[in-house]
């Protein structure tokens, strides 16, 4: 199970997207993506739950939590394997244990929790509340937004990792982030 959870080496950067739902992170893992013509790893979680809704009708449970990340790191490892220079998750280990013990009155599975913080990214991109919210049947807390982008914030400094606020309007956020990643690619060479 731990294997299942353990990041891959990988000699690619690696640049997470994080923040709370509708923010976002979506259209930007795919606009850089498509920018720097490479891969992006989707949200397991989306894919898993909207299936889960779509033939049960139900949400998601604490059991659900460890194939979720079992998942999101397999399909990170694999499109690790396939890129040179960078890898745009669209969320992480991190952000599924920060949901968990959000929803959870603080549980979150040891493993989960070990390996996000064992796991490790280049930079992460915090997407800020300022776009509007859009329902769908897997959201449920538009009013807990900034509230979550606290937490979010709070987890990544408490890991001391580095990130970056990305706020405005779509096209504001992709040239901030590719600025951003364009800094990091020339202190990399």
């Amino acid at each position: 199970m731990e294997k299942a959870l353990e990041q891959q080496p990988s000699t690619c950067l690696k640049i997470a997207l994080f923040g709370p739902e509708s923010t976002g992170k979506t259209t930007l893992a795919r606009q850089l993506s498509e920018y720097f013509n490479t891969l992006w790893v989707p949200e397991y979680m989306r894919e898993y739950l909207q299936k889960k809704w779509d033939t049960k009708k139900e949400r998601c449970t604490k059991e659900d939590l460890l194939p979720i990340a079992i998942g999101q790191m397999n399909a990170e490892n694999k499109a690790a394997k396939k890129v040179k220079t960078i890898l745009f998750c669209d969320t992480n280990l991190l952000e599924i244990k920060v949901y968990s013990q959000y929803y959870y009155d603080g549980f979150c599975p040891g493993e989960i929790e070990e390996y996000a913080y064992k796991n490790t990214y280049d930079l992460y991109f915090l997407t800020y509340v300022d776009t509007p919210w859009v329902f769908d049947n897997l959201r449920d807390r538009p009013n807990d937004r900034q509230k979550m982008f606290c937490i979010f914030e709070k987890e990544l400094k408490k890991l001391a990792v580095p990130y970056k606020i990305l706020k405005g309007s779509n096209s504001e956020r992709l040239n901030n982030a590719v600025i951003t990643i364009q800094k990091l690619l020339k202190e990399k060479t």
